[in-house]
């Protein structure tokens, strides 16, 4: 991976691109800076990523909610 700070890009190597597709979101988390990858279709990855599951929006948000407090440390 190489970053070229002058233009504010970041190039990335070829087979990463393939894996992981050639969008991402650029999150801060502390002293880090994370690179997420987001889907073409973004919504369809979510309906994708739930087809299974049987909890409800508001005990997803719940979990989603916890796991945030966790990591931030409570």
């Amino acid at each position: 991976m190489y970053v070229d700070a002058d233009d504010g890009r970041i190039y990335l190597p070829k087979d990463v691109r393939d894996r992981f597709g050639a969008r991402f979101e650029l999150v801060e988390r502390g002293d880090k800076l994370v690179l997420i990858p987001v889907a073409d279709d973004p919504l369809a990855a979510l309906r994708a990523e739930f087809a299974t599951t049987e909890a409800s929006s508001s005990e997803l948000a719940d979990q989603v909610l916890d796991e945030a407090l966790d990591e931030a440390g409570r």
